[in-house]
């Protein structure tokens, strides 16, 4: 199991992601990042500051 806290890359969302693969956890960060940031398209820079926060579950 895999963890990524968007507060880590957005400072103030509390919104945390918890899926077995990193691709999972990409796809709903995506939603995410779509819905409640607003984000029309995924900068490349932005997704490579999510898989470097990806982390194994606690």
């Amino acid at each position: 199991m895999k963890q990524f806290n968007c507060g880590d890359v957005v400072p103030g969302c509390s919104v945390t992601f918890r899926f077995e693969t990193e691709d999972r956890i990409l796809e709903a960060v995506g939603q995410h990042a779509r819905k409640d940031h607003g984000l029309t398209e995924i900068p490349p820079q932005l997704i490579e500051q999510v898989k470097d926060k990806i982390k194994p579950a606690a």
